[in-house]
């Protein structure tokens, strides 16, 4: 698939949460190969995933391996990677869990730790950037929501909610941050086509039926989100603030 080439994306220094696996994969490959350096956290071991881009791109990415709902943790990465690789000029908030529930099995403790890895690690993620951002003189932050909440889907209520949340954060710290030139975007895909996804939720009839609501007649792949990073994370997007973009093959619709 052509992407095109950004510029001012040339030494930027970028930084992804969950980075070494399906779309945060996708997202890590696409900013190496914008020559980019590429900072990421992750629970899994992702040094084999860092082997093979570093073989394609001769650009090795810093991989972080640390649990993002340990916020000491996700502070000590972001620092990590700003001695690597220069202030964090785009933070992509993009590890999130989609683990299905229902209402009547929810625990406080279940609740607790959806809201930590939903929001909360994003929250002070962007409190994390805003003084690396600050010491650069502008910035972009992109929060990966999804268009779950938008369809009133059931099946994971707490995973909804944080989506809808994570709108209301990136616009108030898109005018929080503003005077900063730091800009702050939603980005909501729709069902992607993740291993994950294939392996724990995807059904033939499931996907056939989603597909089916899409004004384009295919599935989205990972890499099918990458455009939209870059596009928010360049100058291209340098007047574009507080919004949400939707990948999603044309399920819901915005305005």
């Amino acid at each position: 698939m052509p992407i095109a080439q950004y510029s001012d994306l040339l030494n930027a220094s970028i930084y992804i949460t969950g980075g070494g696996s399906g779309i945060g994969a996708a997202i890590t490959e696409g900013f190496l190969a914008q020559n980019a350096r590429v900072a990421f956290i992750g629970r899994s071991d992702a040094n084999d995933f860092c082997s093979q881009m570093e073989k394609k791109y001769g650009n090795r990415p810093l991989f972080i391996q640390g649990d993002i709902t340990d916020t000491a943790v996700l502070k000590a990465s972001m620092l990590k990677a700003e001695e690597a690789h220069g202030p964090i000029t785009t933070l992509i908030n993009n590890a999130a869990n989609d683990k299905r529930h229902n209402t009547k099995e929810v625990t406080p403790e279940f609740w607790d730790w959806m809201i930590e890895i939903n929001l909360k690690a994003y929250f002070f993620a962007c409190q994390t950037v805003l003084p690396q951002m600050q010491k650069a003189g502008f910035g972009s932050i992109i929060n990966f929501s999804s268009i779950s909440y938008m369809m009133g889907n059931a099946g994971y209520p707490i995973y909804t909610a944080c989506n809808s949340a994570i709108n209301g954060l990136s616009r108030s710290l898109a005018r929080e941050f503003g005077a900063d030139k730091i800009r702050v975007n939603t980005l909501a895909p729709g069902w992607v086509m993740t291993q994950k996804q294939k392996d724990l939720w995807v059904t033939e009839e499931g996907l056939a039926a989603h597909v089916a609501r899409q004004c384009l007649d295919e599935t989205l792949d990972p890499e099918d989100i990458l455009g939209g990073c870059l596009f928010l994370a360049s100058q291209s997007s340098k007047m574009m603030t507080g919004q949400a973009l939707v990948i999603d093959g044309g399920v819901v619709t915005t305005g």
